[in-house]
């Protein structure tokens, strides 16, 4: 079957819905506002944030369906093939912060692209994925959230889960620091092989299967006491996450070059943040301990 861009943009809209509702149950304070706008080259989208809540310190859901006549540079560079071709890109980005250091903080991101040339057939692909970053981490936790990453994976192949898990170790990783932005995930992009019916299937359990690894991690973590300690450890490493998103982050750049909106590619970076400058965690602490969990690692 021929690519679809409305079955696709009407799963991405449906699916920020739902994740909204959830994280409003879950956190159970505040509800997200809504900033609906419009791009000046072509598109726009539905950015909402939840601030100050009882859980998250603040959440962002953004969805988005952009368009425009030439591609930035950044699409260019890896596929020459796509110069002088419009395209339109939809997606639902998501980051959360919480407010407790125990509960992690979490990335998501299910999207879509399509190139095309008067007279040919559209290029187009998916991408996306998912990545937990945790402060002061526990093994069942990391087990939970890479079982359903295998499991979502599983009726698309055998090689499915270790690929895309690889890949996402390999692209959340901090060069500069040595280390990866959290205990990974899944991560996947230009997925074309196999037919629009197959990688829109699967586009769709990564996007579906968000809430089942992450909601479960919340409501253990969430209730825990923590003090300044475990607060200003957090702030620190927050300071991790700037980082990758400004220096590495792909979605990033594409977003800024292609004249998209600064606000919502933005709104990933946490509210509060601190930096240190040599930082070194007490031997044998709880915040020592986290060094152990940021190099790739086989969980299920």
């Amino acid at each position: 079957m021929q690519a679809n861009l409305d079955r696709v943009d009407d799963f991405l809209r449906g699916l920020q819905g739902r994740i909204c509702v959830a994280l409003e149950h879950t956190d159970g304070g505040v509800r997200f506002m809504e900033d609906a706008w419009d791009r000046p080259a072509g598109g726009g989208g539905r950015t909402r944030v939840l601030k100050n809540g009882r859980v998250f310190e603040q959440a962002g859901v953004n969805y988005s369906r952009v368009t425009g006549d030439t591609l930035p540079a950044s699409a260019t560079a890896q596929r020459p093939q796509l110069a002088g071709r419009s395209w339109t890109a939809c997606g639902v980005s998501l980051v959360v912060h919480p407010k407790n250091p125990y509960v992690p903080t979490v990335h998501a991101n299910v999207r879509y692209f399509e190139a095309d040339r008067e007279g040919e057939e559209p290029m187009w692909w998916f991408g996306g994925g998912f990545d937990l970053t945790p402060f002061y981490p526990f093994d069942e936790d990391c087990v939970h959230w890479h079982a359903v990453a295998r499991d979502l994976c599983a009726p698309f192949g055998a090689d499915v889960y270790p690929k895309y898990k690889q890949w996402c170790d390999e692209y959340f990783y901090l060069k500069h620091r040595k280390e990866t932005r959290g205990v990974g995930g899944l991560f996947f992009d230009d997925l074309n092989e196999g037919g629009f019916e197959r990688c829109f299937a699967f586009m769709q359990a990564v996007g579906n299967g968000f809430l089942d690894a992450y909601l479960p991690i919340v409501e253990r973590r969430k209730g825990m006491e923590y003090g300044e300690r475990e607060r200003e450890f957090q702030l620190y490493r927050r300071g991790r996450y700037v980082e990758f998103n400004l220096v590495y982050d792909r979605g990033t750049l594409f977003g800024l070059q292609s004249g998209g909106r600064t606000e919502s590619i933005l709104m990933s970076l946490p509210p509060r943040v601190r930096y240190e400058y040599g930082y070194a965690p007490e031997p044998g602490s709880a915040e020592a301990r986290l060094a152990e969990y940021l190099e790739p690692r086989d969980w299920v």
